[in-house]
């Protein structure tokens, strides 16, 4: 148990560590408007503040700055959710400023959480097992290759390009596609493959000459297993953090976030609420020197997604918290809204 000097000594250390990230001295602690202790007093509080485990001591200077543990116990014991009420209410502006679309929502609140923290935001797209087919296409772009795009309920557009085989007529691929828009308009998508093969065997081999070829390939078009949605804001950021100097950590990161499975992985099942994950406290090798902070968000009452926030263990705990905890009800309150107006 700490003593409430030990308290004062770690939450000042913290705190000015949070905004130079150079090692605090004693000499710096007394001369602190709120400190009324000698140096020789301060150096011995924080010899034990190290020898508990809250501090380290730095090669290059007689400072000490925050351990994992320290920031550990600052995170679970000292930071009080204050508002910060000027950025929260920057949040809620921009979530009632006109958008419509859940893609627009979703990024837009990615990168607001990255302008206004200066850290790594990223959302993760609820399992959406509601979302559904609003359109097909197929768009010729030469005499041998086309673009398919699928466009969902929820504003998320696929597209990809693909070379169409001599063996299939242009005709009986467009024939396909009125037939599949005709029939499954609003089919929610993780059940088109049932629907594919259970209802629209009979009716595609009644009007497409060569049906089973070109359904086979239609199929493998436009319903290869979807990618995981990712939103980013400020994939930079990390860059302008003093930790970050060293190119092997920025390329650690850098491969770590072209692997949206890994970090997908990482966010799913966030517990409700907030949580904090400090230095090792992470699972991946990438950010053991970072913490994460996750919130979760509600679209309904069945789909759920999760914001997280990346940066330095000296991040500004009370700030991130706060604004996660705010763009959580923001964007949820938004969300149940745009649901309920697209169902």
């Amino acid at each position: 148990m700490l003593t409430e000097r030990q308290l004062l000594i770690l939450q000042v250390i913290i705190d000015d560590f949070i905004e130079t990230a150079q090692p605090v001295g004693s000499r710096s602690i007394a001369k602190k408007a709120n400190i009324n202790y000698s140096p020789a007093t301060i150096r011995n509080e924080m010899a034990d503040l190290e020898e508990m485990g809250y501090l380290e001591k730095t090669h290059s200077s007689s400072g000490r700055i925050p351990s994992e543990r320290g920031y550990r116990y600052y995170v679970d014991h000292m930071v009080l959710h204050r508002e910060a009420a000027d950025n929260i209410q920057i949040i809620r502006n921009i979530m009632q400023d006109g958008l419509f679309e859940f893609e627009q929502i979703v990024q837009s609140s990615a990168e607001i959480l990255s302008r206004i923290t200066n850290y790594t935001s990223i959302i993760l797209g609820p399992e959406v097992f509601d979302t559904k087919l609003k359109q097909l296409q197929i768009i010729s772009l030469s005499e041998n290759t086309a673009l398919a795009i699928l466009v969902t309920n929820t504003g998320h557009v696929e597209h990809r390009s693909f070379s169409v085989p001599e063996a299939i007529n242009a005709s009986d691929l467009e024939k396909m596609v009125n037939i599949l828009n005709d029939r499954l308009h609003g089919v929610p998508i993780f059940k088109l493959h049932e629907k594919l093969n259970d209802e629209m065997l009979d009716l595609m081999n009644k009007y497409v000459t060569d049906f089973e070829t070109s359904y086979d390939y239609l199929k493998a078009v436009f319903l290869s297993e979807n990618p995981v949605k990712l939103y980013f804001g400020g994939k930079t950021n990390l860059l302008r953090q003093p930790e970050f100097n060293d190119i092997d950590k920025v390329r650690s990161f850098y491969s770590m976030i072209e692997e949206e499975d890994e970090i997908a992985s990482l966010l799913k099942g966030a517990a409700d609420g907030i949580k904090v994950t400090i230095g090792h406290e992470n699972k991946v090798d990438a950010i053991k020197e970072c913490s994460l902070i996750t919130a979760t968000y509600e679209m309904n009452e069945e789909q759920m997604g999760t914001i997280a926030l990346l940066g330095p263990t000296r991040m500004e705990y009370k700030k991130v918290i706060t604004l996660l905890d705010a763009l959580s009800t923001e964007m949820s309150d938004v969300l149940y809204e745009w649901y309920n107006n697209n169902e």
